[in-house]
């Protein structure tokens, strides 16, 4: 074994123990690198999002958030920051919607989980608004081309946490 393939196994193997991930036992660390039988991951990694493969077909892969032909539910990102209170001193927050896709698909009808959303400065329901409890819509249902932004303003006590529930792809 050349002195660049056992380093590279001895850093792989070092990795491997430090993160308390476990090897398979057809795990070959010689010749040809093959990892295709590790058994574990290391537990800061469960939040990766992995593809799946179909029951019975070998080639066909399956993606567990898939909306259609082009688009995932991940594709839609919500950022939430700190701004300038009111001058009441009511804490103001900006939130920005962005349609992420990297295959051009237009999603629409996206609703946002927000609890009993409310705000003490006005937002402009067209652009968001709460219908139910825990249910908020984006864009009054109305298409987010790819590469699409839209922002609005919110002041309440706290930060209500945002995060998606569903969309259309179009």
């Amino acid at each position: 074994m050349n002195r660049r393939r056992l380093l590279i196994s001895a850093i792989l193997v070092s990795y491997f123990l430090l993160h308390g991930t476990a090897l398979a036992s057809g795990v070959k660390l010689r010749g040809n690198l093959d990892f295709t039988k590790t058994t574990t991951l290391p537990s800061s990694s469960h939040h990766r999002k992995m593809l799946l493969l179909s029951p019975g077909k070998s080639e066909k892969r399956a993606e567990p958030e898939r909306i259609g032909d082009k688009c995932k539910s991940t594709d839609i990102v919500v950022n939430q920051a700190a701004t300038e209170p009111m001058p009441s001193g009511i804490p103001g927050y900006t939130v920005e919607i962005t349609n992420m896709c990297m295959s051009g698909c237009v999603i629409s009808r996206i609703h946002i989980s927000c609890g009993w959303f409310s705000s003490a400065k006005l937002i402009n329901p067209r652009v968001f608004k709460r219908i139910h409890y825990d249910d908020c819509l984006v864009n009054n249902g109305k298409p987010l081309p790819y590469g699409s932004t839209l922002s609005f303003h919110y002041a309440n006590t706290f930060p209500y946490p945002l995060s998606v529930a569903f969309v259309t792809c179009s």
